[in-house]
């Protein structure tokens, strides 16, 4: 009997699970999670403190995912070495686990910058999982003055989720637009805009020099008042424990098209890795949840035995704020590059798509979301663009720009 290892459990390690069920239902299957809760969805931790939903339904899998996939989960411990020679993991309780086939899937961690003064304020916080909300949820009131360090997608879902429950939010960021690893200028403008109409308050350009308890020094010369602070800078894949064992590591773990590190019987998936973006050719840490499932249910399968590749990987972002909706993914380039960029743009909708060398790379889009999977269908399977109807495609996604043989490709049959 296979005995599989997984460190982790968040969406990677779901996915893992069930990759390993669906080709080997005996194998014995440990699940080392150094959260005390069940798999969840991180994504939904700013609806938690916004009550649109509860701890209940944020589970990423039924109440008996664990039971029916019968897996043994070590709630609140952590791994802290990987003994790759004698197949062995050690825990900060002081057992010891041994594997047939191991599966890193440790995520990543919040990347602090050493602000001066930080140790004197009382209040701060991450925002990355539910421990981080149910804390914050604890200190905060409707008098409450909150400073977000951080305009990415992390610290934006938390301003998001705190605006009706307190007084004041203010949003700082050294980068000049909000969303920057996500939205080009144009893009951010709008979504910024949308915010600052919510009553959300933005310093661009600007960030914290210095701390003095409930004091923000800026390095513009300006304060910030603040009860509460949240620190959303950035993260970082957490990969020590693979790189104290001599596995290939850059940014992330590296992992090949079967999630397959370099060390034999050692997989790794999720926000922890480093892989191929298809949609540029480049080795890239991409966080993003739908790939983390499938890394997780391609090393799973993999680790059973079967000949899995997850070779279509690009980063692709699906995100709202108060109701307006955007959606990116693949790469994106400009006429430098030897790009081109179509664009259609209102007031609070925008939509650009980036093609080179005859196919679609990339797309942003602010409004309209709904079928703008045909977009990333197009990018993952690198559709030759003169093939397909993509002068319909730009104003409005349908399978009817297809032919009929490519439209049954699509769906999975014949149209």
């Amino acid at each position: 009997m296979t005995k599989y290892v997984i460190i982790g459990n968040s969406t990677a390690a779901a996915g893992c699970i069930e990759g390993i069920r669906s080709v080997d239902e005996k194998g014995e299957i440990t699940v080392i999670s150094g959260e005390n809760h069940f798999v969840y969805s991180r994504p939904l931790i700013s609806y938690y403190l916004e009550e649109k939903t509860d701890l209940q339904r944020m589970k990423y899998r039924p109440d008996d995912f664990y039971e029916k996939n019968n897996c043994k989960v070590l709630y609140g411990v952590m791994a802290t070495k990987i003994d790759k020679e004698n197949k062995k993991v050690y825990l900060d309780n002081g057992e010891e686990i041994s594997f047939d086939k191991l599966m890193i899937a440790t995520g990543s961690s919040p990347f602090v910058p050493p602000f001066k003064g930080l140790d004197t304020v009382e209040n701060k916080f991450s925002f990355m999982t539910i421990d981080d909300a149910l804390a914050i949820e604890k200190k905060i009131n409707k008098d409450s003055k909150v400073l977000i360090v951080g305009a990415g997608l992390i610290g934006l879902k938390c301003a998001e989720g705190l605006l009706e429950k307190v007084k004041k939010i203010t949003v700082c960021d050294l980068a000049d637009r909000v969303l920057s690893s996500i939205f080009d200028n144009e893009c951010a403008k709008i979504m910024q805009a949308h915010l600052e109409e919510k009553g959300i308050e933005f310093l661009l350009g600007d960030s914290a020099e210095e701390f003095l308890g409930n004091t923000a020094k800026m390095m513009s010369g300006k304060t910030v008042e603040y009860d509460v602070l949240i620190l959303a800078v950035g993260v970082r894949a957490n990969i020590l424990m693979a790189k104290e064992i001599d596995i290939k590591t850059n940014r992330g773990i590296l992992v090949d098209t079967k999630m397959q590190t370099s060390a034999k019987n050692i997989y790794a998936a999720g926000d922890c890795t480093e892989y191929l973006d298809y949609s540029s050719n480049t080795q890239k840490v991409m966080a993003i949840l739908p790939n983390a499932y499938l890394q997780g249910l391609n090393a799973g399968k993999n680790m059973a035995g079967e000949q899995s590749d997850f070779d279509n990987a690009i980063p692709m972002n699906s995100i709202g704020f108060f109701g307006l909706h955007a959606m990116s993914a693949g790469s994106y380039y400009d006429e430098k590059d030897g790009g081109k960029c179509y664009i259609e743009k209102g007031e609070k909708h925008i939509k650009k798509l980036f093609v080179k060398d005859g196919v679609l790379t990339g797309f942003i889009i602010i409004g309209d979301v709904s079928k703008a999977g045909i977009y990333t269908n197009l990018i993952r399977n690198k559709t030759q663009l003169s093939e397909i109807d993509f002068e319909m495609i730009k104003e409005s996604p349908t399978l009817f720009a297809f032919s009929k043989e490519n439209r049954g490709k699509m769906l999975g049959g014949v149209v």
